[in-house]
């Protein structure tokens, strides 16, 4: 394995699947998240799940709600509670941005993924609108057609 891939694939410390299945993402934006050092460590470890986890901005400020940090294995009496609320750390004007575009009805903020950049934990955030039931059907079915013609197209170049 290539050392760049080795390194990519060692960043990525959680990926929230399901947001892609239930949310249309329309944009994404990278905030930095103010963290103690049992859950830095807890989420080195790779113990962290981001599938109900959720943003909201309140009193200008942007924040984590809900994302399950686990507990370090090596800590004390001083562990962080799991799924406390974290600060997000963006831009006043991306916060105010994002603020005007979450009053459009339907709009939530959504992490996608928790990831090391440079020795700091990164998430991604995106602004999504919930899918409904139809979209969910529609957007399988075409995911299930492009494995098809790619297997088709994989068995050609074999036979």
């Amino acid at each position: 394995m290539k050392k760049k891939e080795q390194r990519k694939r060692d960043s990525m410390l959680a990926n929230n699947r399901a947001a892609t299945h239930e949310f249309q993402l329309l944009r994404r934006l990278e905030a930095g998240l103010v963290l103690l050092g049992t859950e830095v460590k807890s989420a080195r470890e790779g113990r962290v799940h981001l599938k109900e986890a959720y943003a909201r901005i309140k009193d200008g400020q942007a924040y984590l709600c809900k994302a399950y940090f686990g507990p370090y294995s090596h800590a004390g009496v001083d562990d962080h509670e799991p799924t406390r609320r974290r600060k997000l750390l963006l831009h006043a004007r991306e916060i105010r941005k994002l603020a005007k575009e979450l009053n459009a009805s339907g709009m939530t903020l959504v992490p996608t993924r928790l990831y090391l950049k440079d020795g700091k934990i990164k998430v991604e955030i995106a602004l999504a609108r919930g899918k409904r039931t139809h979209d969910k059907r529609e957007s399988s079915k075409r995911k299930e057609m492009e494995r098809e013609m790619a297997r088709a197209k994989g068995s050609r170049t074999l036979g």
